[in-house]
């Protein structure tokens, strides 16, 4: 097969779908790869690195898109110079990348209309065994570490504590919103550089993995359920919400740093920060609202701005793994590359539509939306309008 690498036309985009390293066992596996001329560039990967791995180099994504069986992409496929990046795949094409396909109806419909079997790497089961290949981890990890970067740069005063000849500088305090793999990470990256760390979660499983990590637990009564079965978290109750709602409250006033995480997979993201409570926090705290894209979880967050409002500055982070590329790409590319190898593990094989992670994660095949609960959705968004 013929494996294309087109260049992200997303703007602010400069992650690239697969690395050079990775590329060289791609053709290895006796595949042809076809990469377009500065796909890698803004990832501090240059086109010699992909002649080097094997690869052909392709002026133009239209050549890419022509003679490409399988193409590998980060972000949804976007318009560039006023045509739609799908609309130029070959019919019959497989698609692997992120693909948002709740909100890419457009998207959707080229696919049909192409019959373009479409894999998401959103959809990509929560389980043990797919755990190589996903990729919403991987790109959580960046995101906690970045988030907390950022925290840095906008707080005016440092971190860790430090007892100096001119007095002792107290560390700062940092509360993390949600303890999933990005509010993990931001913990972590918040108490290497010493700074005191607490964190909230509605899930009392990880409430172990956030003390391991050296840092103290918000507690409050917890729901039984509070997460499904994949591993997501669930829309909690206004009863529940409330509650939540005080026992952050009541840490504000004495918190330098916010990190928010929480999100509900396909939904808006919860409401933890209101704009009362933001009035709560000491002048100069930061908010790093993760959740910006998902409609944030700060009520005053705007994605991809910074709003500052009573001596607080609110960051609404939209894609900060296209901070960090190079370890972004390398990461990303092993969740595709692990992922093709499961859908090709010979040159002349097919998918095995059975297997859980393929079903799970293949979005359109043969014309039709195959994923029930993104066909449920996109129908029922069809019927409102």
């Amino acid at each position: 097969m013929i494996i294309g690498i087109p260049r992200e036309v997303v703007a602010g985009e400069t992650r690239v779908s697969m690395v050079p390293s990775l590329v060289q066992n791609i053709v290895r596996d006796k595949h042809d790869v076809i990469v377009e001329r500065g796909a890698g560039t803004r990832a501090s990967f240059p086109d010699e690195s992909y002649v080097k791995a094997g690869a052909k180099v392709a002026n133009t994504a239209a050549e890419v898109y022509r003679k490409a069986n399988i193409i590998l992409k980060v972000q949804s496929p976007a318009k560039s110079s006023r045509k739609l990046e799908s609309d130029l795949f070959m019919s019959g094409a497989t698609y692997i990348g992120f693909l948002q396909p709740l909100s890419s109806a457009t998207v959707i419909s080229s696919f049909l209309k192409r019959k373009v079997t479409g894999f998401s790497m959103e959809y990509i089961p929560r389980i043990t065994r797919a755990q190589s290949m996903d990729a919403l981890s991987s790109m959580a990890t960046v995101a906690g570490y970045k988030a907390v970067l950022l925290a840095t740069e906008k707080l005016g005063k440092m971190f860790p504590l430090l007892m100096t000849a001119a007095g002792t500088v107290p560390p700062a305090t940092v509360l993390v919103l949600g303890a999933g793999v990005a509010g993990l990470q931001a913990i972590a990256t918040a108490k290497r550089l010493g700074a005191k760390v607490e964190a909230f979660d509605p899930r009392p499983a990880v409430m172990e993995q956030v003390k391991s990590l050296g840092a103290s637990f918000v507690e409050m009564e917890m729901p039984e359920d509070a997460e499904t079965k994949g591993g997501y978290a669930k829309e909690l109750s206004p009863e529940f919400i409330k509650k939540e709602h005080e026992a952050i409250a009541a840490r504000l006033p004495k918190v330098n740093v916010v990190i928010t995480t929480a999100q509900v997979f396909g939904k808006r993201a919860p409401l933890l920060i209101t704009k009362a409570m933001v009035k709560q926090m000491p002048p100069g705290s930061v908010i790093v609202d993760l959740a910006a894209e998902q409609g944030g979880n700060c009520e005053w967050t705007k994605a991809g701005t910074t709003v500052v409002k009573d001596g607080v500055s609110i960051v609404g982070a939209v894609n900060l793994p296209a901070s960090i590329p190079v370890d972004a790409s390398q990461m990303y590319s092993r969740n595709v590359y692990n992922l093709l190898k499961l859908l090709y593990p010979k040159p002349d094989a097919t998918p095995d539509f059975n297997d859980e992670v393929v079903k799970g994660a293949c979005i359109t095949r043969d014309g039709a939306i195959v994923n029930e609960q993104v066909k449920n959705s996109l129908q029922k968004k069809g019927a409102k309008k």
